[in-house]
């Protein structure tokens, strides 16, 4: 039941994007093309899972039995950029046309604030590594989910007619904080 109430709050009510503010980047520049947006939600869950397994035992084997607290965050954006650079050549080499699809934002998964503050968020709450796999596979479903929906409403906008002055960014912005307060009623759930 703990894991299940761990996922609900994780995917829903602590939503990363629509919450807690972290990967707002690919989440506004991916979010033009309903396929674009499965991709990097894959990706995002494979690097978000695999990132937060490894510099878990990092820090639980590596830095706090040698008192290098200190070296956290450089030493958890270097494992993300590597692990993103080998999503990178995987996608290259098995999806030529996700790789295509997903240009620049594939390399910026790197620098996607989402994926350091799991790992120490999981650090900080103190989980067990079973706990932290499921946090951050509910983490990385709930961002995909966001990812998704917003997606999905703004391939609608754009065969709907809007204002001129507010095309492009002014009513993507409106719709996020539209579907964030949409996510805020699921607040009293956990």
């Amino acid at each position: 039941m703990e894991y299940f109430l761990l996922f609900i709050a994780a995917v829903f009510v602590n939503n990363v994007v629509l919450s807690q503010f972290l990967g707002i980047c690919p989440f506004m520049g991916v979010s033009k093309r309903l396929d674009t947006a499965f991709g990097m939600t894959a990706a995002v869950a494979f690097v978000i899972t695999i990132a937060t397994i490894v510099t878990f035992l990092v820090q639980t084997y590596l830095l706090v039995p040698f008192h290098l607290e200190f070296l956290q965050t450089i030493s958890f954006i270097l494992i993300i950029a590597a692990l993103v650079q080998m999503v990178e050549i995987i996608l290259k080499k098995v999806s030529p046309p996700l790789y295509q699809a997903l240009g620049v934002f594939l390399p910026l998964i790197t620098t996607n604030c989402a994926i350091l503050g799991v790992a120490i968020l999981v650090i900080q709450k103190e989980f067990n590594l079973l706990q932290s796999v499921v946090y951050a596979f509910s983490i990385a479903l709930g961002f995909g989910l966001a990812l998704i929906i917003f997606a999905a409403i703004r391939e609608q906008l754009a065969l709907t007619k809007i204002p001129e002055g507010m095309k492009g960014a002014p009513i993507a912005l409106i719709t996020a904080g539209i579907l964030a307060m949409a996510f805020m009623g699921f607040a009293g759930m956990v």
